[in-house]
Formats: C-alpha cells, structure tokens, sequence
C-alpha cells in the first residue's frame, strides 16, 4: 500500500487531515491554535523564549564580571559569538541529524540538557568555562528548534499555519520584556538576601538567580512536550531522512543560491540589504549597551534592566501595531521609514546621558525596530514564490548570523579605539553651546551604530528605486505586441 508522503499518518493509522477534523472541538482555543496538542506546544515555546532571554541577560551579565580588567566588551563579544557563530557553520549538519531522530525525543534531551548546563552556570569562574557552556547551550538549542519547527505541521490543520507562525514569532520575541522585568525582580531579590553561607555556597547572587530560574523553565518545557501527542512519522519518512547526507558546507550554498535567486527582485533585495545591515547595528547595540548605562548615564539611576524593559515594551508594543494595521498601510515605504526612523532615534539615545530622558527614547526606539521585522519579514512571504521560499530565508538567515559576528567582533574593539582616540584628539569631550559633551568611545560607537541603521534604510530605499526604474525601462524598452 503506498504512503502519502505529503499527508503522514498518525500512531492510529489516520492521515492528518482526518485526524484534524475528527479531533477538532469547536471552542475558542481551537479557533485560535488550531488544536490544543499545538497550544501546549505554544505554552512550552513561551516558557522556553523566556528562559532563553533571561539566560543571555545573566550570560552577559556573568562575562561581564569574569572578564579581565580592561576588556570588558571583548569577553562579551566572544561570549555572544558563541552563541551564534555554531549556527552560521553547522545550522544544515544539525538539521539532517534531527531529521533522523524521534523529534518529541530530542526535544526533551535538548530540555533536559540545557537545564543541566544553565543550573552549573553559576558556580563557573572562568571565561573559558563560561565560553564553553556557551556553546554547549547553542549546540542543544540549534537540534531543539529545526524539531519543532518540523513538528508544528503535524499538529496544525494545513489551513491554520500561517497564523501558527505568527504565534510562534509573537512567542519567540514577544518574551523579551517578560524577561528583562524578570531579571530585574530577581536583581532585586538578590540585593534583599543576606549574606549567609549558604546563599554564597548555592551562589544565590543576581546571575546565579537567572540561572536557575532559566533551567527550571527548561524543565517546564521538558515536561510540557512530553505530555504531547506528536504523530509518529512513517517508515519512507525515516528513510528519507537518512538518505540526506550531512553538509558542512550548506550555509555559504544556501546563501549564494538565495541571493542568485531573489537578486531580480528588488523589493527582497532591499528586505535583506536593510534588514542585514540593521542587524549589524543593533548587535552593537546589544554588546555595549551595558557599557554605555555604566559609563555614560550620571548619577545612581543607572540601570541596564530599565533599558532592556523598555526597549522590550516599545518592541512589542511596535510588534502588535505593525501586526494589526499591516494591510492598512504600504508596508514597502513602512519597511524602509522605520529602519531609518530607528536609526535617528537611537543617535537621539546615545546623546543623552539621564535614564529619565533615554528612557521614553528606548521605548520608541523598540516601536520602530519592531515593525521594521514584521514588515520585512511580510514583504518577503508576499514577493518570493513558495518553491524557492525556503532557500530565500536561509540565505537572509544565514546573512544575519554574519553580520552579528561581524558586530560582535569589530563593536567592543571599536569603542576601546574611539575611546584612546577621543582622549587624544578632545581630552574625552568637547563644548557644544557651552555645555559639555562627554565622547567616551561607547557613546562614538552608539552613534555609529545609528549612523549604520540609517545608511540601511536608505539603501533599502534606494533599492526599491532603482529597481522601480529598471522595471519601468525594461516596460519601455520591450515591443509593442500590437492588437
């Protein structure tokens, strides 16, 4: 009897389908997920996106402490790029080996492991170990996510993926002000606790707290997936999973062949020439953020998980917006106006040096950054056709990964030579107006940082024309075919 290889059968015996209609109840929740195996999914991505920011606020934090005098950006920089340099190198060999694996049982080891390794995190004391687990947690969380993704269709009716893929983007991201209000509650609690052994010995301090709460949110999810009834896929699945061989070289393939694909269409062409370069602004941002509040921001209200909260509110808030009025605006010219707006506004941040005014700067900064996603992100599903989709967002996804390595490894080393050049040059500041203006290299690097986020917009916008033009020439250009 031959398989319907687009359409799997369940456990039972049923393909999907059938098994969709004969289970669907016809509640709210089921209107909204589709089925509530998906929502448990979806609570257990929720869980796990919060546990993963949460982690990299405290992984941060931690470099930041362990790093030697003098180089606190570089032990960031080389954390941070152990976090996504074994994706840009090994994200297709992952992917092969996931596919010959039961996913509902990688995804549990994947839980179970990263729990393991974050509840170890805190009694780490060297940046070697610190770099190390790093990467061990990138290595789990790099097979966790190509099993979910290929398990989501077999939970979700065929005609409820789409929204299924926006919830997953709103759970992915949509956490981020969830966490950083977590981490800062549990800076809080850190600074309550006294100084008895046993909070040092258990190492109960700021990042320590971070930590644990994220592995037992890995736990959580672990035991969340566990209770899913995931279909069993079938034997010529199997087999077709272990006929692929493993390619170390996909990344730099994927990415040649996705640019050789959409480099016609200059609408795509703009999405990843803006969206990329953006990328490698915002990755300085988020390496010398904490540097900029330590440094530039007077007085005792300097705090970093204020600015994270922020940045995460106005993101969502930016997120929902250009979810809800999408189709009411023209999402081309919304693209490309908001990165460059980004931009303006995060020049206008790094110029202040109060909480009390970069504050509401954030938040706007984080309204704008969030539509340039979701609008990008939009124009790409609408302008690529379905056949060459896949290969289109692994090369811009692949493209980003460079660009953040590129930013983690020039931003801290930037800002250490615009400070020594800033000293030399102004005596560290100079008099605009009569006020005095501070110039540490942080603050030179977030201007630069701006400066990159608005070139990319306008690149994106210049795209858009040019290729506009060449449309229109070519229009003019081809023969009347007459009547």
């Amino acid at each position: 009897m031959a398989v319907d290889e687009a359409n799997p059968r369940t456990s039972a015996g049923l393909r999907l389908d059938e098994a969709f209609e004969a289970a669907r109840p016809a509640g709210r929740l089921e209107r909204v997920f589709g089925t509530r195996d998906f929502f448990r999914l979806w609570i257990a991505q929720v869980v796990s996106a919060t546990g993963d920011w949460l982690g990299l606020f405290a992984t941060i934090a931690l470099a930041d402490q362990l790093a030697p005098e003098g180089s606190r950006s570089t032990a960031i920089a080389i954390v941070l790029a152990t976090r996504v340099a074994p994706g840009f190198f090994l994200a297709t060999a992952v992917g092969v080996i996931v596919d010959r694996l039961n996913r509902k049982r990688v995804m549990v080891a994947c839980d179970l492991g990263r729990a393991a390794v974050l509840v170890s995190l805190p009694f780490v004391d060297t940046l070697v170990g610190l770099v190390i687990a790093s990467v061990l947690l990138e290595l789990l969380t790099m097979m966790w996510q190509p099993a979910k993704e290929a398990t989501v269709p077999n939970l979700v009716p065929r005609d409820k993926l789409t929204a299924a893929n926006s919830l997953n983007v709103a759970a992915a991201y949509g956490m981020f002000p969830v966490a950083a209000g977590l981490a800062a509650l549990l800076a809080k609690a850190a600074e309550a606790m006294s100084d008895e052994g046993w909070v040092t010995t258990l190492r109960l301090n700021e990042e320590g707290l971070a930590f644990y709460v994220d592995g037992l949110s890995f736990l959580v999810t672990a035991l969340i997936i566990w209770r899913i009834a995931i279909p069993t896929r079938s034997r010529d699945e199997r087999r077709a999973g272990e006929r692929r061989s493993l390619d170390l070289g996909g990344a730099i393939r994927e990415l040649r062949e996705g640019w050789r694909l959409v480099g016609k269409n200059p609408i795509v062409r703009s999405v990843n020439v803006g969206l990329a370069t953006a990328v490698m602004g915002a990755g300085m941002v988020f390496l010398l953020g904490a540097r900029f509040v330590d440094e530039v921001i007077v007085g005792r209200e300097a705090d970093f998980h204020a600015v994270l909260f922020s940045l995460g509110v106005g993101m969502a808030v930016g997120v929902g917006a250009a979810s809800a009025l999408q189709n009411r605006i023209n999402r081309t010219r919304g693209f490309t106006s908001a990165l460059i707006g980004a931009g303006t506004v995060l020049l206008a941040a790094a110029s202040v040096d109060r909480l009390s005014l970069m504050i509401p700067l954030v938040v706007l900064l984080g309204m704008l950054a969030g539509p340039s996603y979701v609008l990008g992100f939009t124009l790409l599903h609408e302008n690529v056709d379905n056949e060459v989709r896949g290969r289109v967002f692994s090369a811009l996804l692949v493209l980003v990964r460079l660009c953040v390595l590129i930013a983690l490894a020039v931003g801290g080393v930037l800002a250490d030579l615009l400070d020594g050049l800033s000293q030399r040059w102004w005596d560290g500041a100079v008099s605009v107006l009569g006020a005095r203006v501070e110039l540490p290299g942080v603050r030179l690097t977030m201007w630069l940082a701006g400066l990159i986020i608005v070139v990319a917009g306008a690149l994106a916008t210049w795209s858009l024309r040019s290729g506009g033009r060449d449309a229109a020439k070519a229009a003019s250009d081809s023969p009347d075919p007459g009547p």
